[in-house]
C-alpha cells in the first residue's frame, strides 16, 4: 500500500517539476547494462577471489584443513529494482567455490551461494553537480553451503566453516565489491556536464537542474543546457510554455532522451551568423544563368536599369534568431531575414538593385552518430516576401516567389546543410552510443530511443 501511495504521489507532483530543455528516461535494460559493464570493467570477480585466498587477521584455520583457496567465484545474477525517492535496490547472487586438503585425504571443496543486498542511493554530487550512486545497508544472506565430505562430517564441519570463516570474510570481501563496482558506475557521469564543442561557434554544457529523480519505472535526469557562443555570451532557451515529457508508448524498461525544440532553436541561434550566405556565380545547379537577364523576367525594371546583362550577387542575412517548430513526424527550421540583390558589372563594385524581407521554412531531417544529432534541411516555402526598399523603383514582389524558391532550394539550402554538418554534440554519460539508437518527433521535442546494443 505504501508503495501505491508513492506511486501516486510521485505521478501527481511530476507534472509541478521545473521543463527541462532536455530530459534523460533511464529504464531498467539500461541500468542492468550499465552494472553489468562495471563489474566487467572492474574485475571485481578476479579481485574477490584474490581477497578471499589471503590471510586475514583474527581469522581461525579450520582444524582438519589445509590450504584453504578460493577457486571460482562464478558470474553473478544481479536482479535490480527501483525505489521511488531513493535509487536501486540492488541484489547479487554468485556462487563461490573454495578448495583445501582435508585431513582424511584428498581435495575438499566447499560450494557457498551467498545474495549480496544494498541500497544504492541516487544522489546529486554537491561538489561537481554530477549524478551519484552511493551504496547503503550492504548485508550479506547464506543461501546455501555444499560440501564433497561425508554426510556424517557435515554438521560439524560446515558450522564450524561458517562460525569461523565465513562469517568474518564475507562481508569484508562481498560489500566492499559493491563500491566498487558503483566507482566504476559513477565514473561514466565523470564528462555528463563538460562543454562540448560546436564547430567554432560556441559549446554546449548539459547541467542538471537538481537531483534526478526515481520513479517505480525508471530513473529520471532533467538538464537546463547551456548554450554558449564561443565569445562567452549565453544563449538563453526560449521559453514558449511548451512541456517536455516522453510518450507514453514506449515499452517498459525502456530509455529514451528527449530534446525540446526550445534547445534546438538555441543551438540553431548559436550558428546563426553561419546562416548568412552569398550568393555568386553565373551557375548555379541547373538554375538559368544568374544574370541580370534572367532576373529582369521577372523584374523588368532590373532589364531597363541594365541593358547589358551582369552577374548578379545574392546576400542573404538571417536577421532573427532561427525557430525550430515540431509537431508529431516533421520539424521545420524557420529564418527570418533580408535578400538583397546586387548587380555586379565588371570591374565595379557591386550595386544594390533591392533589399526583400522573407520569412522561410525548411524541412529538417535528423540522424544519428556516436555521440551527435546531425540535421539535413530542404526547402519547404517561402513563406512572406515583401520589399523593403528598391534603387530601380517599385515592382510586384510575388512575381519573385518563384525565383527566389528555386534559388534557395539550388544555393542556400546546400550552405545550410554544410553548416549543420558539425553536428550537435548529446549528452555523455554511462559510456552511451547514440548510432544504434532510434529518432521520432514528437510534439515540441525529438526523442532519442536509445539502444544498449
Amino acid at each position: 500500500m505504501l508503495r501505491i501511495l508513492c506511486l501516486i504521489s510521485c505521478t501527481l507532483l511530476m507534472p509541478l517539476r521545473a521543463d527541462p530543455g532536455a530530459l534523460l528516461k533511464l529504464g531498467m535494460e539500461f541500468m542492468n547494462k550499465a552494472v553489468k559493464d562495471a563489474m566487467a570493467e572492474s574485475q571485481i570477480l578476479e579481485k574477490m577471489a584474490a581477497m578471499a585466498s589471503q590471510k586475514k587477521a583474527g581469522v581461525k584455520a579450520i582444524k582438519g584443513m589445509t590450504d584453504m583457496k578460493v577457486k571460482e567465484v562464478t558470474p553473478p545474477i544481479i536482479t535490480l529494482d527501483f525505489l521511488p525517492g531513493v535509487g536501486i535496490f540492488q541484489c547479487v547472487s554468485t556462487k563461490i567455490t573454495i578448495t583445501g586438503k582435508s585431513f582424511i585425504g584428498g581435495t575438499m571443496e566447499i560450494i557457498v551461494v551467498v545474495n549480496i543486498t544494498a541500497t544504492n542511493r541516487l544522489q546529486q554530487d554537491e561538489a561537481t553537480g554530477l549524478p551519484m550512486f552511493q551504496s547503503e545497508g550492504c548485508q550479506i544472506i547464506l543461501v546455501s553451503v555444499k560440501t564433497n565430505l561425508p554426510s556424517n562430517m557435515l554438521p560439524k564441519v560446515v558450522n564450524k566453516f561458517l562460525d569461523s570463516t565465513l562469517q568474518k570474510i564475507l562481508p569484508g570481501m562481498m560489500c566492499p565489491a559493491i563500491d566498487t563496482v558503483l566507482e566504476y558506475v559513477n565514473q561514466k557521469w565523470t564528462h555528463l556536464t563538460d562543454p562540448m564543442p560546436v564547430g567554432e561557434a560556441g559549446s554546449i554544457k548539459y547541467i542538471l537542474t537538481g537531483t534526478p529523480t526515481t520513479t517505480a519505472s525508471y530513473i529520471e535526469v532533467d538538464f537546463s543546457p547551456v548554450v554558449q557562443r564561443e565569445e562567452g555570451d549565453t544563449i538563453a532557451l526560449p521559453e514558449d510554455g511548451a512541456a517536455v515529457t516522453v510518450p507514453e508508448d514506449y515499452p517498459d524498461g525502456s530509455s529514451q532522451l528527449v530534446l525540446s525544440a526550445a534547445f534546438f532553436t538555441a543551438e540553431f541561434t548559436l550558428l546563426q551568423k553561419s546562416f548568412d550566405v552569398d550568393i555568386k556565380g553565373k551557375t548555379i545547379g541547373k538554375l538559368p544563368p544568374h544574370m541580370t537577364k534572367t532576373l529582369s523576367r521577372f523584374v523588368p525594371r532590373v532589364g531597363k536599369a541594365y541593358h547589358k546583362s551582369v552577374p548578379l550577387m545574392t546576400q542573404i542575412r538571417i536577421n532573427k534568431p532561427p525557430k525550430d517548430i515540431m509537431k508529431p513526424g516533421k520539424s521545420q527550421l524557420h529564418l527570418h531575414g533580408t535578400v538583397e540583390m546586387f548587380a555586379v558589372p565588371h570591374k565595379l563594385s557591386p550595386s544594390s538593385m533591392f533589399v526583400l524581407e522573407i520569412h522561410v521554412s525548411l524541412d529538417i531531417q535528423y540522424s544519428l552518430s556516436e555521440d551527435k544529432v546531425h540535421m539535413a534541411t530542404s526547402m519547404n516555402k517561402l513563406l512572406d516576401l515583401s520589399v523593403v526598399s528598391s534603387s530601380i523603383g517599385s515592382f510586384k514582389e510575388k512575381k519573385l516567389k518563384k525565383f527566389l524558391t528555386s534559388l534557395l532550394q539550388e544555393a542556400y539550402v546546400p550552405a545550410i546543410n554544410g553548416v549543420l554538418e558539425v553536428g550537435f554534440p548529446l549528452p555523455d554519460f554511462l559510456g552511451m552510443k547514440y548510432a544504434q539508437s532510434e529518432l521520432a518527433i514528437v510534439e515540441n521535442a525529438l526523442v532519442v530511443d536509445l539502444r544498449t546494443s
